[in-house]
């Protein structure tokens, strides 16, 4: 079987350092075509993929199977909506687009029968840790949920003179970290009651949100997200606690640090999780602590399960209607923290 011919959109962070290296790890890819207004850097990294100074030549190419969007979030919106309608299977980094009626519009594209695959990069879902959290919640040892708190903290104080920090739709912590956060907490607990945000620009000189902490009602389940970028010496990745236990875990996988120093998927050491988190239970006063280690993350996953899915062999391992949700909860949390107050979470059509 030929691999599917696919043409990466965007060579800045995102196209850089997850999707090109993918793509490229998984066999029933090919990485035929870079689209960039970068030539040098993709070349200096990849010399022997073309590189198409616009989209419009990727999607005249019959060659290419599949587009991959990894350009800014303002453009995610456009530049699927124009690959659907030429046919082209659609992966889409997050956030999938900037706005709830933009995300709506590409998943009834994405729902005609017989149309190309649209999926969203949603590759958090595949890290160590949510793996382990995932298993743990199925397995039932904590008992009934009454806490679940998510954090993704940074320290980098400086403003950067990049367009996620400039003030513009889709820019800012909540577009780019709030939708891991969510996705993560929308397939462990399903869909919230309510919803109440604080976003705040807490950087000297920051033009957009740069704080956030969201509290998401299940019934008498409460769920925190959570991410700064002042917090030096970081907090746990993961608290939970239940009825029977609780679960603490600190740290990610080495999977996106691996990519950043330009390292290759598969590579030793790839996906594994060297701060395994600790169940913790009480008997007769007495502390029962038990560590816990993480399966190994992998984000090829991801991409094998979409070329799987491309040819009509699995299914799509993010779907758009999954991403809408998303894009739903990112409006709602806006809206609480302009209106200062907690919104109920009308069910998703």
């Amino acid at each position: 079987m030929q691999p599917l011919n696919v043409a990466l959109v965007g060579y800045g962070y995102a196209g850089k350092t997850f999707h090109a290296p993918l793509i490229a790890a998984v066999p029933e890819l090919r990485l035929a075509a870079v689209v960039s207004s970068r030539p040098d850097a993709v070349r200096a990294d990849w010399p022997q993929v073309p590189v198409l100074a616009d989209l419009e030549r990727a999607l005249a190419d019959p060659a290419i199977d599949m587009l991959v969007i990894a350009s800014p979030n303002q453009l995610h919106y456009p530049q699927a909506r124009a690959s659907l309608k030429a046919g082209k299977h659609v992966v889409v980094d997050k956030p999938f687009t900037v706005t709830q009626a933009e995300a709506r519009e590409l998943c009834l594209m994405a729902e005609r029968p017989g149309g190309p695959l649209l999926s969203v990069f949603h590759n958090r879902r595949w890290d160590a840790d949510f793996l382990a959290l995932k298993a743990l919640l199925a397995s039932g040892e904590l008992g009934p949920l009454s806490h679940f708190e998510s954090h993704f903290d940074r320290y980098r104080p400086q403003v950067r003179a990049r367009w996620r920090e400039q003030d513009q739709p889709g820019a800012g912590l909540w577009y780019d970290l709030g939708p891991h956060l969510l996705d993560q907490v929308l397939q462990l607990l399903g869909w919230p009651q309510t919803i109440y945000a604080s976003l705040s620009k807490q950087r000297v000189g920051a033009q957009a949100t740069d704080y956030f902490h969201v509290q998401l009602g299940y019934g008498e389940c409460q769920a925190v997200l959570h991410a700064s970028c002042l917090v030096s010496g970081g907090a746990p990745r993961f608290s939970l606690h239940g009825g029977l236990a609780s679960y603490v875990k600190f740290g990610l996988d080495g999977q996106e640090e691996c990519l950043k120093r330009g390292g290759r998927p598969g590579e030793a050491g790839w996906g594994a999780d060297l701060a395994p988190g600790v169940l913790c239970r009480q008997r007769d006063d007495e502390a029962l602590n038990e560590t816990r280690p993480s399966p190994s993350g992998d984000y090829r996953d991801y991409y094998r399960a979409v070329a799987l899915a491309a040819r009509g062999l699995g299914a799509n391992p993010v779907t758009a209607r999954e991403a809408c949700q998303v894009m739903a909860l990112l409006e709602l949390g806006e809206k609480s923290a302009r209106e200062g107050r907690r919104l109920f979470c009308l069910p998703e059509a």
